[in-house]
């Protein structure tokens, strides 16, 4: 590793000194330090300090590949050298982006058919939320606006994707924007009562329904979730869910988008995870795995049916980003792409490393007294915080568990998240047995250190 230029305590100092950082109480990070990473390769991280990390996060999902491959190094440096940058304003377009489509369709189901790449996944959400209003506009129908999305459910940090996320302290923070609406969680562990996961499943399902009825199917534009919920505890949903929705957006013209920023690119053993579910949305926003974390990168992927009606009919699409399929994160995606395909590790997480995973974690906690359910598929996972588990019966202070586990984690060597009574991972689609090994290893130790201080075992 690179010797680094400062002390830990220098550039926590600097760090303080000029920057504020995200979800979090600044004055509090402050007067503690922030954690600064220097090095990473494969699924480590190294701080300054030279203390060693397994991330069980990928970053924030997006690091599928792990750090410092050398080929998605070398794209970059190449496309570099060759053209740093240009727009796909002024009628124009480079190789790369063109290249990019053709890889990414080829990966995709059939009935999609464009795309529009962003810089993020926050702003993918933005050209969804404008795109799909002047999709109505063009259909003669410019009253179908309203965006119904998830309590709980995250689709970003711009004002327009955070409206349409379903976190009511980002709310707080910037106010609501008007046409957009909730309907609940589905979180069987948390909401289910005494009803079985199917029965669960279809209640949560048509709380759609309900809503769009409410509101009046004529201005209701689209129902915007994420296959599983991510930044909100890596909620799965029953297996019922997701076909009763599609139905109910079907029934009442109602268009049905997916975000897959978290879920694409092989997350679930699927290449989107909307396929494992089984449902077939009209829009897919994508970003993290997109490019591996290399570079910033996202899009708002279109069916065909949609796309035709915005070609076709809409004339000037007023929309454009400066960095909008950026030459370098074209190569970047390309290359990234590339490796999960011919790699076969999309195909290695469905059938291997995935279901390991998943063993070691009921191995490990399906018995656990704290532990009260275990979710997930591919390599993501979420353990539920449980005063009982046979009743569902939270910690009232569940949120503070979880935070303290992750702290600990953080001290065994570990990178997990906590969010609300749930502790998250996802680590790199490249693990080995050996590292998922140490990821539950050290997981075990967070939560049983975590019991034992804070007088739960």
């Amino acid at each position: 590793m690179t010797a680094p230029k400062h002390s830990t305590q220098q550039y926590q100092a600097l760090d303080a000194a000029h920057h504020i950082h995200a979800f979090l109480d600044q004055k509090t990070l402050n007067e503690k330090g922030a954690l600064v990473i220097a090095k990473g390769h494969g699924l480590n991280l190294w701080d300054t300090d030279g203390k060693r990390y397994l991330d069980g996060m990928s970053g924030l999902w997006c690091t599928a590949l792990g750090y410092g491959r050398a080929d998605l190094n070398a794209a970059a440096s190449r496309q570099l050298e060759e053209l740093p940058y240009y727009n796909l304003f002024f009628h124009t377009t480079h190789p790369r982006v063109v290249e990019l489509s053709e890889l990414l369709f080829s990966l995709l189901p059939e009935h999609y058919s464009h795309a529009i790449y962003t810089n993020s996944g926050s702003e993918a959400n933005e050209v969804l939320i404008r795109s799909v209003r002047r999709y109505w506009q063009i259909l003669g129908k410019p009253q179908k606006k309203v965006m119904i999305g998830r309590w709980n459910g995250y689709h970003g940090s711009t004002l327009g994707s955070t409206a349409l996320g379903g976190m009511g302290f980002m709310h707080e923070m910037g106010g609501m924007l008007p046409d957009f609406a909730h309907i609940g969680e589905p979180h069987y562990f948390v909401e289910g009562g005494e009803l079985s996961e199917e029965a669960f499943g279809l209640k949560a399902a048509r709380e759609l329904e309900a809503k769009i009825l409410e509101l009046g199917a004529e201005n209701v534009a689209a129902f915007v979730a994420e296959p599983f919920q991510g930044a909100g505890g890596m909620i799965f949903p029953p297996a019922s869910y997701w076909a009763e929705v599609q139905r109910i957006c079907r029934q009442y013209d109602v268009l049905l988008c997916a975000d897959e920023v978290i879920g694409g690119f092989g997350r679930t053993g699927e290449w989107f995870s909307h396929q494992h579910f089984g449902f077939e949305p009209d829009t897919l926003t994508i970003a993290k795995g997109l490019t591996s974390g290399y570079i910033p990168m996202g899009g708002l992927v279109f069916s065909a049916r949609m796309a035709e009606v915005l070609v076709q009919q809409g004339g000037l699409f007023a929309h454009g980003l400066t960095y909008a399929g950026h030459p370098v994160a074209a190569a970047v995606a390309i290359a990234n792409l590339t490796a999960l395909r011919d790699e076969k590790i999309v195909e290695t997480v469905k059938t291997d490393t995935g279901p390991y995973l998943h063993k070691l974690l009921r191995e490990t906690f399906g018995g656990h007294p704290l532990i009260g359910d275990i979710q997930g598929v591919g390599l993501v996972a979420a353990l539920q915080f449980a005063e009982d588990k046979g009743t569902r019966k939270r910690f009232a202070n569940e949120n503070d568990i979880a935070w303290h586990c992750r702290t600990v984690g953080f001290d065994e060597g570990l990178i997990i998240r906590s969010t609300l009574g749930r502790i998250i991972m996802a680590p790199a689609l490249v693990a080995t047995h050996a590292e998922l090994d140490e990821l539950v290893e050290k997981t075990r130790r967070a939560v049983d250190r975590t019991g034992r201080e804070l007088n739960l075992l």
